[in-house]
């Protein structure tokens, strides 16, 4: 058990959350949720003794063992895969590394022989003999095979240390599990297995993640940090989301009605204070206007930017067609031979676990790269616009503000025009003249989404568009896109985003070739046939 007991935390003086009290128990599983900045990250640091809260504390059970996962994807690069995924039980390591010192000695001691026979002892009872075997079976569930297990991690690529991390912080089975944005780069197959791997596992489990469909598979709760104050709800992020919608309606319906009597009660008592064979109703009256609770309603530190893309034509009967495309990476085949026509108003998902390939593709219909075989055909009538996974050449060393920024990439020419639109992506006010190149993550997205919305394009290329998005921007795109009349080519790792948007769905790793007109959720269920 793990509690959160009148605990505070301000930011640069600004209090994020105030006297939250909360007991994360054995066996459940806890989604932490809220706007960006809210506190999500600094909370599990502060759960996991990282950092001090400003007020509270934390308190944890004695003998309980705490597991973290790592964002820091270089900490461990002088260890072995394997050797890192152990080091998610530092204790047994310190036990392996004292045993091996001690063996290694030429001249081996009568203490030396009671202290390994203590280790010995100790490490049978931690389950060391299996150790090795155990994170052997992690690591190969998360897709990481036996041929990378005894390279050191500076020679893994990046999607794959992400993975060995997840697998030290899950190795062993510790009592309490912390993890910040686990699903992040994580293909469907991995993101899968671990939703198997927490159903299962009986521990603590708390964890902050943007994937709506994973908080709904894997949550008993979902703690809220809005309003100033953490509340702990029953139930996954759809039971969360449904009540606390329905309740916000309920607050709203219930003010109204208690503004519009206090209106009918401000006119009686104006009419009739003065008149005496009145004045008892009116001051009756004025009581019960008194007794009214008509405060405002709380303002809440969510916010929805405005997402809606308008095509200034449709897209005509010719969309794309692609033909025999070939293109290899360094002295890789990322696409081999890759055919597919595009049919007008679609909406397709392009999947496989190979992400290199997805952007090649998308990069190559966006004429930012040449194929080195085969064709693409874009139609005459059709317009694109193209959100790419790297988005640095549009911010990276740019001095201007955003006002001008937008404006160099669209026909607006008034100052006020430009702030409008910027103000539908939460850039209002002085937050209009921050420069592009000292944006957050989540800033440069939502100003690359303003800028496809001012393009007026009938055909839309989105390349992993929620990465760095927080629930609600996310939400609010999902809907963009559903809403949107013409042809969507796009590939993401957000589940629910992939099966609310997608009517086709088109695997281009090599040796695949799967292109079916099917809905997410069925495509994985043919994969699982297979």
């Amino acid at each position: 058990m793990i509690a959160a007991i009148d605990l505070d935390l301000q930011y640069s003086g600004r209090p994020l959350f105030r006297h939250a009290d909360i007991t994360f128990t054995r066996g459940n599983c806890y989604g932490i949720i809220g706007a960006n900045g809210a506190g999500k990250s600094t909370f599990l640091k502060i759960l996991a003794g990282e950092i001090e809260p400003t007020g509270g504390k934390v308190s944890v059970t004695p003998g309980e063992r705490i597991s973290v996962l790592r964002q820091d994807h270089f900490a461990f690069d002088d260890c072995t895969v394997i050797r890192t995924v152990l080091l998610g039980n530092r204790h047994l390591c310190d036990i392996m590394d004292e045993k091996e010192a001690i063996y290694a000695k030429e001249d081996f001691s009568q203490e030396d022989g009671i202290r390994v026979s203590e280790l010995e002892e100790e490490f049978a009872e931690l389950d060391g003999w299996s150790a090795e075997s155990n994170a052997e079976i992690l690591l190969n569930g998360l897709g990481v095979t036996n041929e990378w297990h005894e390279k050191l991690m500076s020679e893994l690529p990046n999607d794959l240390k992400v993975k060995v991390l997840l697998a030290q912080s899950l190795f062993d089975n510790p009592d309490i599990l912390l993890m910040d944005e686990p699903t992040n780069h994580l293909d469907v197959n991995a993101i899968s297995w671990l939703e198997d791997f927490l159903l299962d596992l009986e521990s603590t489990v708390i964890v902050v993640s943007h994937d709506r469909h994973f908080l709904n598979m894997i949550c008993t709760h979902i703690v809220d940090i809005d309003y100033g104050k953490m509340t702990l709800y029953t139930g996954n992020y759809d039971f969360w989301f449904e009540y606390t919608q329905m309740r916000q309606r309920q607050l709203k319906e219930q003010n109204k009605k208690d503004e519009a009597k206090a209106e009918e009660l401000r006119k009686f008592i104006e009419r009739f204070s003065a008149n005496a064979s009145k004045s008892r109703q009116a001051t009756s009256r004025k009581r019960l206007l008194d007794s009214l609770d008509l405060t405002d309603l709380p303002v809440s530190s969510r916010r929805f930017p405005f997402v809606s893309f308008k095509p200034d034509r449709e897209v005509g009967n010719d969309v794309v067609t692609v033909t025999d495309l070939c293109k290899k990476i360094g002295d890789r085949q990322v696409l081999d031979h890759v055919s597919f026509t595009i049919m007008p108003r679609e909406k397709v998902a392009f999947v496989g676990t190979d992400a290199v390939a997805k952007t090649a593709l998308f990069r190559i219909l966006a004429g930012e790269l040449e194929p080195d075989e085969g064709t693409v055909k874009w139609g005459v009538t059709t317009s694109r616009s193209y959100f790419p996974t790297d988005n640095s050449a549009f911010f990276d060393g740019v001095e201007d503000n955003l006002i001008d920024w937008l404006r160099g990439y669209s026909n607006l020419i008034f100052e006020t025009d430009v702030r409008s639109w910027l103000g539908r992506m939460m850039f209002s006010g002085d937050e209009a003249l921050k420069q592009a190149k000292v944006l957050s993550g989540g800033e440069r997205v939502r100003c690359m989404l303003c800028k496809m919305m001012l393009s007026g394009a009938n055909v839309l290329i989105f390349d992993e568009p929620t990465n760095h998005l927080d629930l609600e921007s996310i939400a609010s795109l999902n809907d963009g896109l559903i809403k949107f009349p013409q042809t969507i080519l796009f590939t993401s790792h957000d589940h629910q985003f992939v099966q609310t948007v997608a009517d086709r769905i088109i695997d281009i790793t090599t040796g695949s070739h799967f292109d079916k007109k099917i809905t997410y959720d069925e495509y994985l269920e043919l994969m699982k046939e297979q």
